[in-house]
């Protein structure tokens, strides 16, 4: 089983999100959806130097502020694991650049559910819209990437 630590982080401006259109790689897990931006840790990071490196990579953004909302565990009907630390962020500086992952386009936040997202990605941009404190939320997708469960700080609410 492969295991994987990622970041994730939805910058925020305006009222919008940054959000990348994963249309450029082939075989790419999230081709043709819409997520923010980050990846996967490299060696020896934390975090937060993963979240800081992703975003400038991605996007030319160094973030000047940002909040860890929550945890997020995927488990995969098809032999792989992750934990991906979520964040948000308000304040940045730099020149957007090309991402070569796919198109970033900034969405307003209320249009963001109307994209085409993960099903889990769905509940963790509503818990970041609705509620404050840090969470933790366990999506179990089966082999055909349909979200069966979901766990949301040890108790099971509708997998959307």
């Amino acid at each position: 089983m492969a295991l994987y630590l990622t970041t994730l982080c939805y910058i925020e401006k305006d009222g919008q999100y940054l959000m990348l259109h994963r249309v450029s790689k082939k075989n790419d897990i999230n081709r043709d959806k819409w997520i923010g931006v980050g990846g996967k840790f490299e060696k020896d990071e934390s975090p937060e130097e993963c979240l800081i490196r992703e975003v400038r990579e991605e996007t030319g953004y160094t973030l000047t502020s940002w909040k860890c909302r929550g945890v997020v565990t995927f488990i995969s009907g098809k032999g792989t694991s992750e934990y991906m630390w979520l964040y948000t962020a308000d304040g940045f500086t730099g020149t957007p650049i090309p991402c070569d992952e796919g198109v970033l386009e900034w969405v307003d936040k209320e249009k963001v559910p109307g994209l085409n997202l993960w099903a889990g990605d769905r509940i963790f941009l509503k818990l970041l819209d609705t509620r404050e404190e840090f969470f933790s939320l366990k999506l179990v997708y089966d082999a055909d990437d349909r979200l069966v469960t979901a766990v949301l700080d040890g108790k099971e609410i509708p997998a959307e």
